[in-house]
């Protein structure tokens, strides 16, 4: 698993020209069952995939904290808010609460998520290949297969099974 994943950003990279020109198009006119087709996807691919093998979203990237999540996670963590915030986030160019440091502070040595029952919405939906309106996220789809495994195998299927 750890060759697949030190490889990924390089097979990613040697697929964005013809990616992005496969998502602009899919952009412009959308299957009617795109949807449906990504929800089969995501569901085979992670049939076939443990994330706890993986765990690379986790010590690459760090999730959004929305105002829900803190608040949900600090009352778990039994701190307020505030020192939730304070310990664990901080505020990025774009205004959006994130964490301090990667990787995350909450995946421990087995790759499991020490706050999975509460954690951000950003981690439970991620990496977002069976999002409702899935055209809308071509951008960061083109960045979810570089950082992991499963998104990339369900966007090359896509590509067989969507040709544009």
């Amino acid at each position: 698993m750890q060759e697949e994943i030190d490889g990924l950003p390089q097979r990613a990279k040697d697929k964005h020209k013809e990616n992005k020109k496969f998502f602009q198009k899919l952009k412009k006119k959308p299957p009617k069952n795109l949807d449906r087709e990504m929800q089969q996807l995501h569901d085979e691919e992670f049939e076939r995939t443990d994330c706890l093998k993986c765990a690379n979203c986790c010590k690459t990237t760090g999730p959004l904290f929305t105002n829900k999540d803190i608040e949900r996670i600090s009352k778990h963590l039994r701190l307020k808010p505030q020192q939730f915030i304070d310990q664990y986030l901080r505020i990025d160019e774009d205004n959006d609460y994130v964490l301090q440091q990667v990787p995350c502070t909450f995946l421990d040595a087995a790759n499991y998520c020490i706050i999975y029952d509460v954690r951000p919405k950003a981690c439970s939906e991620f990496p977002h290949t069976n999002r409702k309106d899935f055209h809308k996220i071509s951008n960061l789809t083109m960045k979810n297969v570089a950082i992991c495994p499963a998104a990339f195998k369900i966007v090359e299927e896509m590509k067989k099974r969507l040709p544009q």
